[in-house]
């Protein structure tokens, strides 16, 4: 069963295929301008919304049914053509528009013995890309 999906990386939990995420954080900020003005207190003004951001880890097995390097170089080929992807878990499109890969930490945990990742746990930054 499919319960979501980052681009075309499907997150799923089936009999032959186990791609999940976990440890996901959504946070959101806001921008302050600060004035100084002259002996008296600063000033402090309201810009705007800077863009949220998700993080998440993704657990990648081939003996839970997944060629961890294949997502990997999606994830590579996604973070290094800005590509603005849809994240969707469940039936719930998150953010406003699209997410943009702003970077991940790949921990490689057991490989074969031809030395191919067999599992994989890749940490995903995500920050929020608007439309114009």
């Amino acid at each position: 069963m499919q319960i979501g999906c980052l681009g075309d990386i499907a997150f799923q939990v089936s009999a032959d295929t186990v791609r999940t995420i976990s440890d996901m954080t959504w946070s959101g900020s806001a921008n302050y301008a600060t004035h100084s003005r002259h002996l008296t207190d600063a000033l402090v003004e309201f810009t705007g919304l800077a863009p949220d951001a998700i993080s998440f880890d993704v657990t990648l097995s081939a003996y839970l049914g997944v060629s961890p390097m294949a997502d990997v170089v999606k994830i590579w080929d996604y973070e290094r053509s800005g590509r603005a992807l849809q994240l969707v878990l469940g039936s719930k499109a998150y953010g406003k528009y699209r997410w943009v890969i702003k970077s991940h930490k790949i921990k490689m945990q057991t490989f074969d013995g031809h030395g191919n990742l067999t599992s994989a746990t890749v940490s995903l930054s995500l920050t929020e890309y608007t439309e114009r």
